[in-house]
């Protein structure tokens, strides 16, 4: 009996083994199924990814597909019948003996098959831990020789370890096709895939249409939005050679999870899970805003979203160019774009325009060569009459490769994180320095003399009528200084010129440099508010007798700000040296400095958080121009409150470069005897042993963003400890995760809280004690304009109050020439 009965068991566990699954087992072989009716499934190893059938939503069609095991609300990856489901629980999977895998219904009817190119004998069937099912040889020696993958048959998600792109051997496109619905898996209307048209580019498509496209590849990142695709939960690797082509994520943290999913309205978004978040997490929403919306500014058209926060255009027209239609443009309709307002000449004539911090535009009309140089690729441009632009291919080592535009340069938007430059045509001095031109062809002997003659006339008539405006206006004219080179990579000298100002005209402006017209007054002396006889608004900096001040910051100031011109550094229009005064003329700022708004109860209503976070955000990218776009680099040194001025829009302008300090070539940080600045905003390092460096001007970047959001100063009495300072409270709250205690009531009940969190972490980053830790303006800048992750801070220097910093005054000034000298 006993025996009977054994024999009984070891046959039921025969069939139960040979014909259909209902234990946990990652494989199945020629003879066995997976049975809708018994709801049997296959697992991966270590238990990650699920595979069986499924109902979508409030759907009661069935599904073969593949989910997470062990996160909540199924979440479904990849489904087998995208097309044909199952109108009831009778589907069966099987292997059959040729190695193809097929989906059968109720009336043995294929309604689905893997379709393998290959026929083996014995092969098996794996659902593995990254979520791949795998067709495979049953002999072990062989793991990684799949005869069939479902990685090479992408549905809507791009897991880890899936590669996203193209197999030039096999002419595999791998590329994602949209839900029709989260109730319906069948394929909807968008479709994400690598674009082979022109140079290869990652685009969505809603039907025939562009929908949304990343820049192309650069040798380091994508451009536009790439920064977005990486966190400390992932990061992404690109391939790119004559057999493959295609970027994959990998994961950092291994019991993390991620996901990217084309949903069904066509949005690419990023979820992340992890053991801290216990669900997903949207990390990622592409697009985010609509400078994202393909060509939204039409032909030649640029796309800044940050002006839609102080009421302006985002669309503006590329230099040289102007709206096709200006009506329709200011209707806010700017499909057509922009047109040339001067006709290309073409040939040695036309010259090219340098755009840094833009995503390439579309490129799909393009042209390609890897081995070219940059200057190689600006004479083929300038050969070929319908090359509209040019640039590098590859950034690394110094740039490489050619990259040809042809036709109008379609969806372009401001980029700060992008690192390739692009050069555009225009015509002949509209665009400024031409980048390249072709050789003059030989001239006729009567050209060069009329063109010589025509030149004597007009210097003739030029210097008549300058020593006719000297005598009539006195002083008026240019000043001009004479510059030493400060390092053996410079020339020896660099004139430099500066509308010279008398002194009657400016006295005149300032009504006798009256009381009323004062604005304030800071280390170099009294600022005044004036009016030119044409009814321009200007502000004069006016040298005072008793300031420490002195000749050398005067030229350090005009030399540093003559050089620059970015839209938030404030700009010099010129000075005067007349009747023993020493004045410098600026653009009016209407709004005046950032300390008289924002540590003022009634005024700094004004400045909602929208305002106060594009402050913060202008600040910054004037930080990075003067650190690392200018043409010499600058540490600004004194970078506080009352130095950064607003305009009529409260955009924000970096101000007085009297203590700032340039450098060339590499040279990124220097020591002094004698510190400048105010004491508060200095980095620890700097004020303690005179080093300074970009960290320095960090530093005191991540002290004004915690005023601004706080609306307090660095230096008060704060509860319940009145020995620390604004940065010793910021760390405290943020610590005890009562961040929103530090909040400016003012804007603490309009605020978006996480937005405002991550500019608290951003700034206490800026300030940590060791200038190796503190991010450099580019990252800054990169972190205030995404959603990247951001490292955690630790406990800030001078978070405390020091005797020796006891002041708010600024310190003696170096004797050493700062800017130039």
């Amino acid at each position: 009996m006993e025996s009977n009965s054994l024999t009984l068991f070891c046959s039921i566990l025969m069939i139960c083994t040979f014909t259909n699954i209902s234990t946990a087992i990652d494989t199945i072989t020629a003879n066995q199924t997976i049975k809708d009716v018994d709801n049997s499934t296959i697992v991966s190893a270590k238990e990650r990814f699920q595979m069986g059938f499924f109902s979508p939503g409030n759907s009661k069609s069935r599904y073969l597909g593949i989910w997470y095991k062990n996160i909540a609300n199924q979440t479904v990856v990849w489904v087998a019948n995208r097309d044909t489901p199952l109108a009831d629980t009778l589907g069966v999977l099987m292997i059959d003996a040729s190695g193809v895998l097929v989906l059968s219904n109720g009336e043995n009817k294929i309604i689905w098959s893997s379709n393998s190119s290959k026929t083996v004998m014995s092969p098996v069937v794996q659902l593995l831990d990254t979520g791949n099912l795998v067709i495979r040889y049953a002999d072990d020696n062989y793991p990684e020789n799949f005869l069939w993958q479902s990685f090479d048959h992408l549905g809507d998600t791009i897991l880890p370890g899936m590669k996203f792109g193209w197999d030039m051997v096999k002419r595999i496109d791998r590329y994602l096709i949209s839900w029709k619905s989260p109730d319906d898996p069948s394929p909807g209307n968008y479709t994400y895939e690598v674009y082979l048209k022109g140079y290869p580019q990652r685009v969505v498509w809603k039907g025939s249409a562009m929908r949304f496209r990343f820049g192309p590849w650069n040798g380091v990142q994508f451009g536009g939005k790439s920064h977005l695709l990486q966190n400390m939960v992932f990061t992404y690797d690109v391939v790119s050679n004559e057999k493959d082509l295609y970027y994959m994520f990998r994961l950092l943290n291994s019991s993390a999870a991620m996901r990217m999913v084309l949903d069904s309205d066509g949005d690419l978004k990023i979820f992340t899970w992890t053991d801290t978040t216990q669900g997903w997490d949207n990390t990622v929403t592409l697009p985010t805003d609509e400078c994202d919306d393909f060509a939204f500014c039409g032909g030649y058209g640029i796309c800044n979203i940050t002006k839609k926060s102080f009421g302006l255009d985002i669309c503006e027209c590329l230099e040289g160019f102007e709206p096709k239609y200006p009506e329709k443009w200011r209707l806010a309709d700017r499909s057509d774009g922009c047109v040339r307002k001067s006709k290309l000449m073409c040939g040695n004539k036309d010259s090219f325009k340098k755009y840094p911090n833009l995503k390439f535009p579309d490129t799909q009309n393009s042209w390609f060569d890897p081995s070219m140089t940059l200057e190689e690729c600006a004479t083929k441009c300038l050969k070929n009459c319908s090359c509209t632009a040019y640039a590098n291919i590859d950034v690394k080592e110094g740039g490489s490769g050619c990259l040809l535009w042809f036709n109008d340069l379609l969806d372009i938007r401001e980029y700060l994180g992008n690192v390739q430059d692009l050069y555009v045509r225009g015509a002949a001095g509209e665009l400024g320095t031409s980048t390249i031109r072709r050789s003059r062809a030989k001239k006729p002997l009567s050209t060069i003399i009329i063109a010589v003659l025509v030149v004597i006339t007009i210097f003739l008539c030029l210097v008549i009528s300058t020593v006719y405006r000297k005598r009539k206006q006195g002083r008026k004219g240019n000043f001009t200084f004479s510059v030493k080179g400060e390092s053996t990579n410079r020339s020896e000298k660099e004139d430099l010129e500066l509308p010279l100002f008398d002194f009657i005209t400016i006295a005149e402006a300032t009504n006798g440099f009256s009381e009323n017209n004062k604005l304030g007054e800071g280390g170099f002396g009294p600022v005044y508010m004036g009016i030119l006889e044409e009814g321009k608004e200007i502000a004069v900096k006016r040298l005072s007798k008793t300031s420490k001040q002195g000749l050398d910051e005067f030229k350090n100031e005009v030399l540093c700000i003559a050089k620059l011109q970015h839209r938030n550094l404030v700009k010099l229009l010129g000075c005067s040296i007349d009747e023993e005064e020493m004045l410098l003329i600026y653009e009016y700022m209407p709004n005046g400095s950032l300390d008289f708004v924002i540590f003022n109860k009634e005024l700094s209503r004004s400045l909602n958080w929208s305002k106060r976070y594009n402050i913060i955000y202008g600040i910054a990218k004037g930080l990075l121009y003067l650190h690392q776009d200018s043409r010499i680099h600058i540490i600004h040194r004194d970078l506080k409150a009352g130095n950064i001025l607003l305009d009529h829009e409260m955009n924000p302008k970096i101000s007085d470069f009297g203590t700032a300090k340039s450098f060339w070539g590499s040279e990124s940080e220097a020591n002094t005897t004698r510190v400048v600045g105010t004491f508060g905003y200095m980095s620890p390092e700097y004020a303690l042993d005179g080093i300074f460096s970009f960290k320095s001007d960090v530093y005191s970047f991540g002290v004004l963003v915690l005023e601004i959001i706080s609306g307090k100063r660095m230096k008060g009495f704060y509860q319940p400890d009145p020995n620390l300072n604004l940065l010793g409270q910021a760390w405290r709250l943020y610590k005890e995760e009562k961040f929103l205690d530090i909040i400016d009531d003012v804007i603490l009940e309009s605020c978006n809280h996480s937005d405002v969190y991550r500019a608290i972490q951003i700034a206490l980053l800026c300030v940590q004690p060791y200038p190796e830790d503190r991010p450099s303006m580019a990252v800054v800048s990169l972190m205030l304009s995404s959603k990247c992750e951001i490292p955690e801070p630790k406990q800030p220097g001078f978070s405390t109050y020091r005797k020796l910093l006891d002041s708010d005054s600024s310190s003696s000034l170096i004797s050493e020439h700062s800017c130039g000298f």
